[in-house]
């Protein structure tokens, strides 16, 4: 897959806004200050494929990328922002909820989190969705450049111990949008997802 080949198709506020429920797509999703915009524009190596933002939680749409004719790459909206009105979290959170649940043509979910700060009760949420339709997360523990060689693998393994109670088939590796870390794995897992390619 050439992921450096990603442009920008839509934003949509509504799951009726996506194109047609067919081809391949996997989603990115995290908390607003989880890196996510940071991981996709390292992932597709270009600098504002999603846009970064000041102020985390601003982003209110299903952001699609198309990569070819068939597969597609979607940013979810951030949650769990407490400056975002309780009204229009839940709104977001119940439009993630479906189309994490309804979305056939979903083949896997990146579940971006701070390697300082994982599995808060959102996160924890959005993977009990993902269990309950039997769809395959990758998690990814992002800014892992604070922290120490030792303090990352001990983090990774607190995750793993953890994940096996909320979603037991999920992954999760370490990464570094900043420096590059972990690309090499995340490129991986998004091929397996993405291939074999779609049937007619």
């Amino acid at each position: 897959m050439n992921y450096q080949q990603a442009k920008y198709l839509l934003g949509a506020a509504k799951l009726h806004q996506l194109p047609p429920d067919q081809g391949i797509e996997v989603a990115f999703a995290g908390r607003s200050n989880a890196g996510k915009s940071s991981a996709l524009n390292t992932l597709t190596q270009q600098k504002s494929l999603a846009r970064t933002s000041k102020t985390p939680g601003r982003t209110q749409l299903i952001n699609v990328f198309t990569l070819d004719e068939g597969r597609r790459l979607i940013d979810l909206p951030g949650y769990g922002y407490a400056k975002v009105p309780q009204a229009m979290k839940e709104q977001w959170q119940a439009e993630l909820g479906k189309y994490l649940q309804s979305r056939q043509c979903l083949h896997g979910l990146v579940l971006l989190m701070d390697i300082r700060h994982f599995l808060k009760d959102t996160d924890e949420q959005m993977l009990s969705w993902a269990h309950q339709v039997d769809l395959p997360v990758h998690c990814l523990l992002s800014k892992a450049d604070k922290l120490k060689s030792g303090a990352k693998s001990k983090a990774l393994m607190q995750c793993k111990k953890q994940l096996k109670d909320i979603h037991p088939n999920a992954s999760v590796q370490a990464f570094s949008s900043l420096k590059r870390q972990g690309l090499d794995q995340l490129y991986a897992k998004l091929d397996h997802w993405y291939d074999p390619p779609m049937l007619e």
